[in-house]
């Protein structure tokens, strides 16, 4: 469990910290905010592909990390020879979000569940989640540091000697999980039947908005607040609240997900962002205001995670977490895509990130009321006999 939480630590910490990049690489190279976000969004869009969970669940966690890691640490020295958009899209895109599927949630969490007892399985997802959390707390002024002190290209430089951490925490997963080894169900048998659970499609859609809020607010907030004229370190600094403050988050909502009813839960939760969102836009931005945000949505961050990974594991069993988890976190990761994209092009047609503000208050609404309706029944996949 803590080398898993040390391999997401540092993959979400890289990950939320390039936001902080949108401004110096426009004014450098002349990059846009739209292609910066749909860079991001390419990203977010390929960390949800569900192959690398699919993988660890046939064959090994660990070979699977180790991989990822490689590439992530490889793109990180790439990006410090990048040039242009396409380079960006390629680098930054491409292969950061291939390598982050094989280093964030799906795979470490897919193996942790596989460990742990369903009695403390929620927390310990939350425990995970939460190292994460310290990642973006620890990283997004680190990176900050590094960018202000030697450059863009110098940041991404250090950001890859730390990436490296991240092979050597894969060595301590588990070589092979009891009962994979290549055997099994194939990838559609599997997920048409877990889709015929009304609980697992509603969950991919109430996903979705986590995503959307996430991507939209780790990418552009850094460059709303400084638009509106906040000092670029407090834009840094309410970036990294939200992972500071999102530790406490993750672990309260983990332990309350071995306690009470985690559908529940999750509409609770979706509820408070679409306030504390809805109340940034109508109170006067300050620097307090903008840290004060950081701090309350913080709490409500990421505490997604350990909930809906523990109602997969809850509804369908641990034979199959990362594959199942894997195939919600796409659902999340379509939401990132738009949010980070989108809010984007809004911003060069409109000049404002309102729209997108009001957008992601509506969301949180609706996957409020989502989750009311999920249905959290043990539900049998193929073959039954594994799912335990």
């Amino acid at each position: 469990m803590l080398a898993g939480g040390v391999i997401v630590l540092i993959s979400m910490g890289l990950r939320q910290s390039f936001g902080i990049f949108m401004q110096p690489l426009g004014c450098v190279l002349g990059i846009d905010r739209e292609s910066f976000g749909l860079a991001i969004a390419l990203k977010n869009l390929l960390l949800g592909l569900p192959l690398a969970g699919y993988l660890a669940d046939r064959f090994s966690p660990r070979r699977v990390v180790v991989w990822g890691a490689l590439l992530y640490v490889a793109a990180m020295f790439l990006m410090t020879r990048v040039e242009d958009t396409p380079g960006l899209l390629l680098i930054l895109g491409l292969l950061t979000g291939t390598a982050q599927s094989a280093t964030t949630f799906v795979v470490v969490l897919g193996a942790v569940g596989r460990v742990v007892g369903p009695q403390r399985r929620t927390l310990a997802f939350g425990v995970v989640t939460g190292m994460g959390s310290f990642g973006m707390f620890l990283m997004v002024p680190l990176a900050n540091h590094w960018l202000l002190s030697g450059g863009w290209d110098w940041s991404f430089e250090a950001l890859a000697w730390v990436g490296l951490i991240m092979v050597f925490a894969a060595l301590f997963l588990p070589a092979e999980l009891s009962g994979s080894g290549g055997q099994g169900p194939g990838l559609v048998s599997l997920l048409r039947s877990a889709s015929g659970h009304r609980g697992y499609v509603l969950l991919i859609t109430g996903f979705f908005v986590c995503g959307f809020h996430v991507a939209f607010i780790a990418t552009h907030l850094p460059a709303y607040a400084v638009d509106m004229g906040l000092d670029r370190a407090v834009a840094a600094n309410a970036l990294a609240l939200i992972g500071l403050f999102n530790i406490l988050g993750s672990l309260l909502f983990g332990w309350l997900g071995d306690r009470y009813r985690k559908k529940y839960l999750l509409s609770w939760l979706y509820a408070l962002r679409a306030v504390v969102i809805g109340g940034f836009l109508v109170i006067p931005l300050t620097e307090t205001t903008a840290l004060l945000f950081g701090a309350l949505i913080g709490v409500i961050w990421l505490g997604t995670v350990p909930l809906t990974s523990g109602m997969v594991g809850q509804v369908f069993g641990t034979r199959y977490l990362g594959t199942l988890y894997g195939v919600v976190f796409l659902g999340h990761q379509l939401g990132a895509f738009l949010g980070a994209w989108w809010a984007g092009r809004m911003f060069e047609t409109s000049g404002s990130y309102d729209a997108v503000w009001w957008t992601a208050v509506a969301l949180g609404v609706i996957a409020a009321a989502i989750h009311v309706l999920i249905d959290d029944r043990k539900a049998a996949l193929v073959p039954a006999s594994q799912n335990t």
